[in-house]
């Protein structure tokens, strides 16, 4: 897999599918995530270190990137209108902002399930909570891998991931930075399949 020039490996997590995984990615530093075996949606959401009331934005995102899809030189926003990623590197090319993470009532409702199904929102707000994070403060993430197709008419449609095993995006904190992130148990969201999400985190070179 390419490496990241000037930078060097520090951290390492292993997501076992319908998991998650909650940690501290510093300024500067770059996290890979990586779809181990391909066609894995990830849920990442992200807070400021200083201020765990700033989280990164869908909304403030769209806006000033005027778009729905982001990849390569695309620059992540909080609430408050702050850079908090950069996309430097992204061998996908097509990531979306739109969707809540899946829960409990969004399996009853949609897929009809009756009984309790692992699902993005309980294994964000389980890992966040280490550092005080609430289940309130759990918005909408960046949906990593997800392929969304959205009509003129707006309509939209949720196909298979075009990710491929060992496909991966960079993200580059510009911010110290509270990260969670879960291996999202969506049945269409990953093609009906579940696989590992490898994580990477690497800091500068001294």
């Amino acid at each position: 897999m390419k490496q990241i020039q000037d930078y060097q490996l520090i951290e390492t997590h292993l997501l076992e599918p319908h998991s998650g995984a909650a940690f501290i990615v510093r300024k500067h530093q770059i996290l890979r995530v990586i779809d181990v075996e391909g066609q894995q949606v990830v849920d990442l959401v992200s807070y400021s270190h200083q201020n765990h009331r700033e989280y990164l934005s869908s909304p403030r995102t769209m806006d000033f990137n005027s778009k729905i899809y982001f990849t390569k030189g695309d620059v992540l926003y909080s609430d408050q209108s702050n850079p908090m990623w950069t996309i430097t590197n992204d061998t996908v090319g097509k990531h979306c902002f739109l969707f809540a993470p899946c829960d409990q009532r969004m399996f009853e409702i949609t897929y009809e399930v009756t009984e309790p199904h692992p699902n993005c929102f309980d294994n964000l707000s389980g890992s966040l909570s280490q550092f005080g994070i609430q289940p309130a403060q759990i918005f909408v993430p960046i949906n990593i891998f997800m392929h969304a197709w959205v009509a003129n008419t707006g309509e939209i449609d949720i196909r298979p991931p075009i990710s491929k095993s060992g496909d991966f995006v960079d993200l580059r904190a510009e911010a110290d930075l509270i990260v969670g992130i879960s291996a999202c148990s969506a049945y269409k969201s990953n093609n009906f399949t579940f696989s590992q999400i490898r994580l990477e985190i690497y800091s500068r070179k001294v």
